[in-house]
């Protein structure tokens, strides 16, 4: 991991659980020492990517994200684009949807709609990257992505995030040649053991760049619901991966 990636990788600990962190904190998350993970803020901070509360000197993240956001938005309006997609799948499926883009080797949420039909509902938040291996999300990226990406993903030791998540490399390169022929990926408990969830993958100029899934309560996660859902997912995907410039797959 070189200099830079050192320094922003120092970005992605910050969460809307953990808007403010200090630099012992720091040190302790990336298990790096003090001096380094210092200068790396002083960087970042220079650079007007984070900045240091007044009083208790910890650092958040500063105001030169949000300009960038805004040009990327602007230039490419991704959010604009998703939003009525995602809410108007959510209202469709009467459950949590959710967009999300490829950012290195894992998935960042973008956009999320819940139309709170019923009385118990999945937590999502945006702020939390998601992996590749244990969300559907992240298995209907991987399955189009380049082989690199699925070898990189596949060669190294894999999380669990909760007792029913696949890290068998074998397991999971079955599940990929599944997601390539339905178009539909569908995890049970695998990052969130009371959530049943399945992802289509959204395509861009470039190839696949992203993903759209819908999430849903395992008490409530029928065979006929997960059949519906898919089929809604897999219209909705098509409509996205239009609108952002790609051209969909044909499963």
């Amino acid at each position: 991991m070189g200099t830079i990636t050192k320094a922003l990788d120092l970005l992605d600990h910050f969460s809307n659980t953990r808007p403010e962190i200090g630099l012992a904190e720091f040190a302790r998350l990336t298990g790096r020492d003090k001096a380094t993970v210092h200068r790396h803020l002083t960087e970042l901070a220079h650079n007007g990517f984070l900045e240091q509360h007044p009083g208790t000197r910890a650092y958040r993240l500063g105001p030169a994200l949000l300009r960038l956001a805004a040009v990327r938005e602007a230039s490419f309006p991704v959010r604009k684009l998703l939003h009525p997609i995602v809410t108007a799948l959510a209202e469709a499926t009467g459950e949590l949807a959710h967009a999300s883009l490829l950012q290195g080797e894992a998935l960042s949420p973008v956009v999320h709609a819940d139309p709170h039909q019923h009385g118990i509902h999945v937590h999502f938040d945006e702020s939390e990257m998601l992996p590749l291996h244990a969300t559907s999300s992240g298995l209907s990226v991987l399955a189009f992505a380049p082989e690199a990406l699925q070898a990189r993903i596949l060669a190294r030791p894999l999380a669990h995030h909760t007792g029913q998540t696949i890290t068998d490399p074998a397991r999971l390169r079955a599940l990929l040649a599944e997601v390539r022929k339905s178009g539909v990926a569908q995890l049970e408990g695998a990052f969130d053991a009371e959530v049943t969830s399945q992802g289509t993958a959204l395509f861009g100029e470039g190839g696949v760049i992203g993903a759209l899934s819908v999430a849903v309560p395992s008490v409530r996660a029928t065979p006929e619901k997960l059949a519906d859902i898919a089929t809604k997912l897999r219209t909705a995907a098509r409509e996205a991966s239009r609108s952002l410039g790609g051209l969909t797959q044909r499963y």
